[in-house]
């Protein structure tokens, strides 16, 4: 284990679930509703080290699992073991094992997208939400895939990541590189973006095409300022330099299969929720949460400022106080 993430974080645990062992870092466990936040795409547990820590010192009780494919959890080989189902289904579990009836969820990038889906499936389960950067997203009318292929390209990156093994080899074969594309602010004067609504031109070159860029990339020339420390990053780089990124983009992968089972889910998210967006992300625009209270009608929304993607790490402080502030509101401690 790197020395940044023993030193940053409690000590770690264990929770023996259905078919995976997860790791998870808990602080100030009491009474009252817990927070269990969940990480994204490239991410680890470590990405929430600021908000447990003000959770800790708040007193507020709070959970951040390594998720089934990352770091210290792991899983296995199986494309569809990383289907939505199992990854909400870990969530359930990992609240069996450590006896809490309810939880609030809180979820970044990929990890929003599942903690959207807690209420649906499993309201029983779900206090309420909180999606960092990422909006709820209603089913689509067609297969996702097939969508984002038409509009954006075979190399934007979640249609890229379809074709087994290409984007893994790349990605892993020198993680401190992918990482360093990865983990920067965004480039000063960054104009506003369309995310996931963006659409290339006629004949033009995919968006996103991410995979080409990391290949393409040079460290040496980006000028992007770092918002990690250099012990901070090498937690990144050496977790994945050891694990790879098959587990992670075997998430991506299920986009499809998640579609196809969901037929029959509710689309109203009725429970206390509250979206966090930031100000310059490019991928999950705060523009991305237009129309959510059509879906969401008990929804809190928070802008953090001069943040890009990577929101609960670039304004730790802003988006801990976010979280407690709202939680402070709805579920306050007794």
């Amino acid at each position: 284990m790197p020395d940044a993430l023993a030193q940053t974080l409690p000590p770690v645990a264990y929770a023996d679930l259905p078919g995976l062992r997860m790791a998870y870092w808990e602080v100030a466990r009491g009474q009252g509703v817990p927070i269990v936040f969940c990480h994204g795409f490239p991410e680890l547990a470590f990405s929430w080290r600021h908000q447990l820590k003000a959770c800790e010192a708040a007193g507020r009780w709070a959970i951040a699992p390594d998720q089934r494919g990352y770091g210290l959890t792991g899983g296995p080989p199986e494309v569809e073991a990383y289907d939505i189902e199992h990854l909400t289904g870990d969530l359930v579990a990992l609240l069996d094992t450590l006896g809490i009836e309810k939880a609030v969820f809180c979820g970044h990038d990929w990890g929003g997208i599942v903690v959207w889906q807690m209420p649906l499936r499993h309201p029983e389960r779900t206090a309420g939400v909180i999606g960092v950067n990422t909006p709820f997203m209603p089913r689509p009318p067609a297969d996702p895939i097939a969508i984002m292929r038409a509009r954006m390209g075979e190399e934007m990156y979640i249609v890229h990541f379809q074709k087994p093994g290409e984007a893994d080899e790349i990605l892993g074969r020198d993680a401190a590189k992918t990482m360093d594309f990865m983990l920067r602010k965004p480039p000063p004067g960054q104009a506003p973006s369309a995310g996931l609504n963006s659409q290339r031109a006629p004949d033009g070159g995919s968006v996103f095409p991410l995979v080409r860029m990391i290949q393409a990339y040079d460290p040496a020339a980006d000028t992007r300022e770092r918002f990690l420390s250099e012990a901070e990053f090498q937690v990144f780089a050496e977790t994945f330099q050891r694990t790879g990124f098959t587990g992670g983009i075997n998430w991506y992968r299920n986009f499809t299969r998640n579609w196809e089972r969901s037929a029959d889910l509710p689309q109203t998210v009725t429970c206390p929720a509250l979206m966090i967006m930031a100000e310059h992300d490019g991928v999950l625009p705060p523009s991305a949460a237009d129309g959510m209270e059509q879906w969401v009608p008990n929804l809190d929304r928070v802008l953090i400022r001069d943040s890009g993607h990577w929101t609960q790490q670039e304004q730790p402080e802003a988006t801990s106080r976010a979280v407690l502030d709202w939680m402070a509101r709805h579920f306050p401690q007794t």
